[in-house]
């Protein structure tokens, strides 16, 4: 990001949202900054991880806020998930059945792109963050990732995707078993959290878990996930 630190205007615009909604989320604690002084100051970093811990509860009409006010001009504005999927990035099925074994399948299939420079650095940064909290949602979906950029480990950023036969315990809530993973490796932040929106919105559309629970081969689950992010785009371009 260019700021490491935000005023409480530079937030709100940072965020896309009203100045005084914004006072409130943080006078009430809702959002993680410290006062020096009359004035507020808040770390990207913490805001970040904050906005992508929120982001899970999110509507799809908030979650396209955040694709336009995070947009990078490191991805594409319009396919920021497919532009960084590669049909070798995707793995059906995925032959792992632990959380280990999960994250190492998924790093192996980033290095498929021959951008990845430092697995086993990359591969320790993801399991640290799983430690910190899991990546795993409710409904069998887990989107592993650094907790923050690792530019020096990888070159563009990348996604992956991989599809276990049987779900494995993961993380999520309620105990939960995960079967669909999205592997996140981006450059900056501001990718990071637009792609998290863009596949939040994705996957809150109602066929598309289920389609990819269905296909049996890495080719038909990269055109589905392909083919759900241009229906998005054609939405948002109307």
């Amino acid at each position: 990001m260019s700021h490491e630190v935000f005023s409480l205007d530079e937030l709100a615009r940072h965020l896309g949202r009203d100045r005084r909604e914004i006072e409130k989320l943080v006078t009430r604690g809702r959002i993680p900054g410290r006062k020096v002084g009359s004035t507020w100051q808040f770390h990207s970093s913490e805001v970040t991880r904050w906005l992508e811990h929120e982001m899970r509860e999110y509507s799809s009409a908030e979650l396209r806020n955040v694709e336009i006010t995070q947009q990078s001009k490191e991805i594409c504005p319009n396919l920021p998930v497919s532009s960084l999927l590669h049909p070798e990035t995707v793995v059906v099925p995925l032959e792992a059945r632990t959380k280990r074994s999960v994250l190492e399948s998924l790093v192996e299939a980033a290095g498929c792109t021959w951008q990845v420079w430092s697995p086993s650095e990359i591969l320790s940064a993801v399991q640290q963050r799983e430690e910190l909290l899991s990546t795993a949602y409710p409904g069998g979906i887990a989107i592993p990732h650094p907790r923050n950029p690792l530019p020096d480990a990888h070159g563009e950023s990348i996604i992956a995707f991989g599809r276990t036969m049987t779900g494995i315990p993961f993380g999520a809530p309620h105990g939960g078993l995960t079967d669909l993973f999205f592997f996140v490796l981006c450059q900056d932040s501001k990718s990071h959290l637009q792609v998290l929106a863009r596949l939040g919105r994705m996957l809150q559309l109602p066929e598309f878990m289920a389609q990819l629970r269905e296909t049996q081969d890495s080719k038909s689950a990269y055109d589905i996930i392909c083919e759900t992010e241009r229906q998005i785009a054609a939405v948002d371009d109307q």
